[in-house]
Order: structure tokens, then C-alpha cells, then sequence
């Protein structure tokens, strides 16, 4: 008898522990782990455009569903600042009979750029440079996720206006292809 996979959503801001938490879930979990950064990171370098961003998610996302299909644990490696992601993310696992665990993880603006400093002295070919203006920008604008969402509790939201399904809103939200 197959195990149910789980779908692990890490959820939080940039120097927080996702990536720390992430790979121990793939070694403890055998999670196949999908970290958007080590993607963005190989294929631009220093740069980090946004457009690109949304489409490696989105492929990141494809990935981790297929593998969910197939009955593997997938981790999810990347903020996922907002409710509607994650109600997106939770849906399309539970449509393929995946279990979620939602991990939020939170720091004092002091810890977080003590953390910050230290990966950008020790480690800069896996970051790139962040102000305090763009972590503080970045701590107003994401979306805490609520104890019901944490522990699987509150039921996924209906899409947003203007979206039947959450499918139709998750190709929305992570384009498959840069516009060029």
C-alpha cells in the first residue's frame, strides 16, 4: 500500500530558514526538494528579473505536482508571501490526494539582518544584495499565514474574483513562459 504524499509549503522572508528547514525536510522526508533561488541563481547569475522569477515557480510547481502524482513528498522552497498561493498550492494537492504542512517561519528584524549580513560575508554566490529599505518593505506585504492554514484546519478559500478554478489562477500567477 502506497504512502500519501505531503506537499511541504515553506512560508516566510528571506533569511528566515526556509532553505535550512527545506533541505532537512528532504533528507528526513524524502522530499524532493525545489528551491527556486539554486534556479533563479544558475540561470542569471546576479540578476534576479522578476518575470523569470514567477515562470521558474511556476515550473518549480509543475514539477513538485507531477512528483506528488507519482507518490513522492515535494518541499516547496520559496516565500509564498501570499494567501492566495498557498490556498493555491493546497488545493492542487489535495486534488491529487496529497496531504499539506505549511511551515511559517518568522525572525526579528535584527536576527533576520544579522542573518542577511552573514550569508552575503560567507556565502554571496547564493544570495543577492538586500537593503534594510527592501526587508522592511517585504515584512509589510506579506500575508502571515493564519493558525488555521498552519494546521490544515480552515478549509482552502474559493479563487479570487475573475477565476473558476485555482488552476486557472495558479497559470495566471506563474506565467509558463517570459514574455518577451
Amino acid at each position: 500500500m502506497m504512502k500519501r504524499p505531503k506537499l511541504f509549503l515553506t512560508v516566510g522572508l528571506p533569511c528566515t530558514g526556509k532553505t535550512t528547514a527545506a533541505r532537512r525536510i528532504e533528507v528526513e522526508e524524502e522530499a524532493l526538494r525545489l528551491t527556486k533561488d539554486e534556479w533563479v541563481k544558475a540561470l542569471y547569475g546576479h540578476e534576479n528579473p522578476t518575470s523569470a522569477s514567477d515562470v521558474i515557480e511556476g515550473r518549480l510547481i509543475q514539477i513538485g505536482l507531477r512528483a506528488l502524482e507519482l507518490g513522492n513528498n515535494v518541499v516547496i522552497d520559496y516565500g509564498l508571501w501570499g494567501r492566495d498561493e498557498r490556498s493555491a498550492l493546497r488545493q492542487a494537492a489535495a486534488d491529487r490526494g496529497a496531504a499539506v504542512e505549511l511551515l511559517y517561519f518568522e525572525l526579528t528584524p535584527a536576527e533576520q539582518r544579522t542573518r542577511r549580513d552573514r550569508r552575503q560575508a560567507e556565502a554571496p554566490h547564493t544570495t543577492w544584495p538586500m537593503s534594510d529599505e527592501e526587508l522592511a518593505g517585504w515584512a509589510a506585504a506579506i500575508e502571515i499565514p493564519t493558525r488555521g492554514e498552519l494546521d490544515g484546519s480552515e478549509p482552502v478559500d474559493d479563487p479570487p474574483a475573475g477565476f473558476a478554478t485555482w488552476d486557472e489562477w495558479r497559470e495566471y500567477r506563474w506565467p509558463p513562459s517570459v514574455e518577451g
